[in-house]
């Protein structure tokens, strides 16, 4: 072919390419426009998969916080039965203690007017001493104030017969929890209760007159116009026995504890009441308890008066009486009794306690111990004693 020939076709070949060129850039923009549609489907899919897990996840929150509100509610419900039975078990084992029938009652009764006619013919008879123990206060030799808890009333001890630790706490005057702390330190450094167990009494106590000697609480109850010690075993939390106290129209034993109608005391030779009645208003009497039994083993009448009296203890045997004034000023032992005789109230030393904040509520002696354990418009105090034979006083 000659070369005019092929200047002429030259043309006519020109425009295939471009023709392949623009085909091949239109195929491009739709794959490209077919990519970005995917894209933007799989981006509404994503946000709307997005969307539906969030929602899922509130929704699964949701039921979790209602699922931990239903088992702390149920855990609540099972607290709260658990208390109910415990409570439940307590009162049928007090009932077990008592004989509900009207034929029980009556010999019950009799038994009370013969337990009070054998303490009568008792009254004032010499006593026959347990135990060798000849010592009576001589002074208070310190006083420490541990801390500031609960009511200006109430009362705090340990056990005045055992060698156990724990500090028991009664706050108030009328109550039936028992605040137990497992030792002084507890007792001392923590100002809330988080640190004591709770013992739930079967019937709520009145004054400050109770005791824990031996592994048990010896508690006042009220019912009606007549007073009960109830003997409370702190190892199995149940009711050992009770006893209506063999007293005819109990008054409050301390002018100035108008709350108080038994006060409960232990001391070297056992367990000991102390009561007032209206047959003679003006002073104390004492009573000697069989722990065992609740019976009332000897009576005496003392020549302690009432008026301005804020708490009594024994020691020794010797019923010690502390007084104050009214207007809360320095208190002090002004009246000893002894019931063996062995030392006159004229020979009794008077004892000052150290002033305080206003009047003792309570005040448990310690034979293990020798010293007291103070309840003082809410302060706790013990004041450790120093003590001398009776017949050196």
């Amino acid at each position: 072919m000659g070369p005019w020939r092929c200047l002429l076709l030259l043309p006519l070949l020109a425009p295939a390419p471009r023709a392949q060129q623009q085909q091949f850039m239109e195929y491009v923009e739709r794959r490209l426009t077919l990519l970005e549609e995917r894209i933007s489907q799989w981006h509404d899919q994503s946000s709307r998969y997005s969307t539906e897990l969030r929602d899922f996840k509130n929704q699964v929150l949701g039921m979790l916080e209602a699922a931990e509100k239903e088992r702390e509610a149920m855990r609540a419900e099972a607290e709260s039965a658990a208390v109910r039975v415990d409570r439940l078990e307590r009162e049928v084992d007090y009932l077990e203690t008592q004989n509900p029938a009207p034929p029980c009652v009556e010999v019950d009764e009799t038994l009370m007017d013969k337990q009070v006619a054998t303490a009568k013919q008792r009254k004032n008879e010499k006593y026959t001493k347990l135990t060798d123990c000849s010592d009576t206060i001589a002074s208070v030799r310190a006083m420490k104030i541990l801390k500031r808890f609960g009511s200006a009333s109430g009362l705090w001890t340990k056990d005045t017969a055992g060698s156990s630790e724990k500090i028991y706490v009664f706050d108030g005057t009328a109550n039936d929890t028992v605040y137990v702390f497992p030792r002084m330190r507890e007792f001392t450094l923590f100002s809330a209760t988080r640190k004591a167990a709770r013992i739930k009494l079967p019937y709520p106590w009145v004054g400050t007159g109770h005791l824990v000697y031996d592994g048990h609480l010896y508690y006042i109850r009220q019912q009606g116009l007549s007073f009960q010690v109830i003997k409370f075993n702190l190892a199995n939390k149940t009711v050992v026995d009770s006893s209506v106290f063999p007293a005819e129209e109990q008054i409050p034993v301390f002018g100035l504890s108008p709350s108080t109608y038994i006060e409960v005391s232990a001391d070297e030779e056992g367990l000991w009441a102390i009561y007032a009645t209206k047959e003679d208003e003006k002073n104390m009497c004492l009573a000697k308890l069989d722990p065992t039994s609740l019976d009332i083993e000897q009576m005496w009448d003392t020549p302690c008066p009432r008026e301005n009296a804020e708490g009594a203890f024994v020691v020794c045997g010797a019923l010690h009486v502390v007084y104050n004034t009214r207007l809360p000023s320095r208190a002090r032992v002004q009246c000893v009794f002894d019931v063996s005789g062995t030392l006159a109230p004229e020979d009794a030393s008077l004892v000052y306690f150290p002033k305080r904040y206003g009047s003792h509520a309570s005040l448990k002696y310690s034979p293990r111990e020798r010293q007291i354990y103070a309840w003082d418009d809410g302060y706790q105090i013990i004041y450790r004693m120093e003590m001398k034979k009776k017949l050196e006083v």
